[in-house]
């Protein structure tokens, strides 16, 4: 049975998944769902036997159900090739009496590539019926890595542009290297004056523009996302979520149907919903553990059930993570109130307005029933860094510390517990030498890297190390006011 999606805040029209992958965003402003979500719960026993690519296969069959089975295979092959550095694609590893989930294996060193190798194709596969297909202008903010997986998994797709906006100055220099120097005849990066909800904020402006709509309608082209607010982005992520299961079973660890926790270092809350979206579809989930930085909007919201964005940003070591409006938290929203649409509505608008919202008691209540949260600060990430590595031998980037920390700190509930290994330690090589207490004030990033790899042994992988003779070919920064532009003037230029 085909599944069929709808807006958050509105369930009058509905989509195909093929539709809620083009289109990205719904036209109200809301995020694409489906009523029927655990509806066709997987057969763990039989997922358990898999690999990652016949899990992929099963977890996309299910959930994107209008894709047939040989198209569903044929993105899967595609996207989990040999541009991952191993078979196992996101291998699990010990680290103490826990697990890491290592999702950085990919081209560009973080989470992000496993859905962004996988989104192009899943929007090839789409387009491939239609007669007129126009150009496909995907528009993205990025907090830091996003950025780098949708410019590496679009660059040169025939049919399709990628224009990609990072707040200047609050990315890492190897984060910002990878888009400044990312090749392609169809991309596009610009750095912005502001942060990246700023940029997330404008960008979802941008979708809803009918009249910029209109013009680009004139040209045959369309705008779509890549980031987690697509449907398309966020189904790959539940694929990892059984993978890990399966991994523990077939070492011993757990036995089939025993529930696990998971720790997901969280900014947009994306990647957190993909392991509720696998919960949803029958994976033995005991917590989902919500890993905040400074920036805590997630912990106060769990602990205190209002969400308020209104507070100082602070620019933490975990960049990704420094998020204030954390997107994806509005499907969960909508799950919880059973499909209320006019609810969630309700909600978004205040938060648009006062920047705040506050959701009832029994609904709070029925949340922590799955997620529980914790934050670290940036001393704890450092102190997490620096122990991980003389107590385990184990480099592990902030984003990854921060959930390390907060699980560490969590009282054990019986359970196997796994933390989301989200990036490559390399991608910030400064604050992670530095967290090994060496003193980093007079060296660049790449002498942070050499000597990390000096002090570790653990080599830096070549798609960072080789940045450093890269040429920047996208050296650009506007103002928020000038990104409508910038990605009409991109359009222009790809689809010429």
């Amino acid at each position: 049975m085909k599944k069929f999606y709808h807006s958050t805040r509105s369930a009058d029209d509905s989509v195909t998944s093929k539709q809620a992958i083009l289109t990205g965003i719904a036209p109200d402003g809301g995020l694409f769902v489906s009523d029927q979500l655990g509806d066709d719960p997987l057969d763990l026993a039989e997922i358990v036997k898999k690999g990652y690519h016949g899990i992929a296969r099963d977890v996309l069959g299910t959930l994107l159900s209008d894709y047939t089975a040989d198209e569903v295979a044929t993105c899967v092959d595609g996207a989990y090739a040999d541009n991952f550095d191993t078979p196992a694609v996101t291998p699990l590893s010990a680290v103490g009496d826990d697990w890491l989930l290592e999702l950085w294996h990919g081209p560009t060193c973080a989470f992000k590539d496993v859905a962004l190798q996988m989104l192009p194709r899943l929007m090839s596969a789409a387009r491939a019926g239609d007669a007129d297909q126009g150009g496909v202008m995907i528009v993205t903010a990025t907090s830091g890595d996003t950025g780098k997986a949708a410019l590496d998994g679009f660059a040169d797709v025939p049919g399709t542009g990628v224009t990609v906006f990072y707040p200047a100055g609050k990315v890492s220099d190897v984060q910002r290297l990878q888009m400044v120097t990312q090749r392609g005849s169809n991309v596009a990066v610009c750095g912005i004056r502001g942060t990246f909800d700023d940029a997330q904020t404008q960008v979802k402006r941008i979708f809803a523009d009918t009249e910029l709509a209109a013009r680009l309608a004139g040209r045959n082209v369309v705008l779509s996302s890549a980031n987690s607010i697509n449907v398309g982005r966020l189904v790959p992520q539940v694929t990892y979520y059984f993978d890990a299961y399966a991994q523990l079973v077939k070492a011993g660890k757990v036995t089939c149907g025993e529930a696990v926790d998971y720790c997901v270092p969280t900014g947009n809350f994306g990647d957190v919903l993909a392991g509720y979206y696998a919960k949803r579809l029958g994976l033995p989930v005991g917590q989902l553990i919500v890993a905040s930085n400074t920036n805590k909007v997630l912990t106060d919201f769990i602990e205190t059930g209002t969400y308020d964005r209104r507070r100082d940003f602070v620019k933490t070591i975990s960049p990704s993570m420094d998020i204030l409006v954390s997107s994806n938290l509005e499907r969960l929203l909508y799950y919880l109130t059973d499909g209320d649409c006019e609810r969630v509505a309700g909600w978004m608008a205040s938060l648009s307005t006062t920047g705040t919202y506050t959701l009832p008691a029994e609904l709070m209540d029925r949340m922590r029933e799955t997620f529980s949260c914790g934050f670290a600060t940036d001393d704890e990430t450092r102190a997490t860094i620096r122990n991980t590595w003389e107590q385990e031998h184990v480099l592990i980037d902030p984003h990854t510390a921060v959930g390390k920390c907060v699980l560490d700190e969590m009282e054990r509930a019986g359970r196997q517990r796994v933390c989301l290994s989200t990036a490559n330690p390399y991608k910030f090589s400064a604050d992670v030498l530095a967290a090994l207490g060496h003193d980093v004030s007079d060296l660049d990033g790449f002498a942070c890297m050499d000597r990390l790899e000096e002090l570790t042994g653990v080599a830096a992988p070549l798609q960072l190390s080789s940045l450093r003779t890269a040429p920047e070919l996208h050296p650009g920064v506007c103002d928020q006011a000038e990104m409508s532009a910038f990605v009409e003037d991109a359009c222009t230029r790809v689809f010429a």
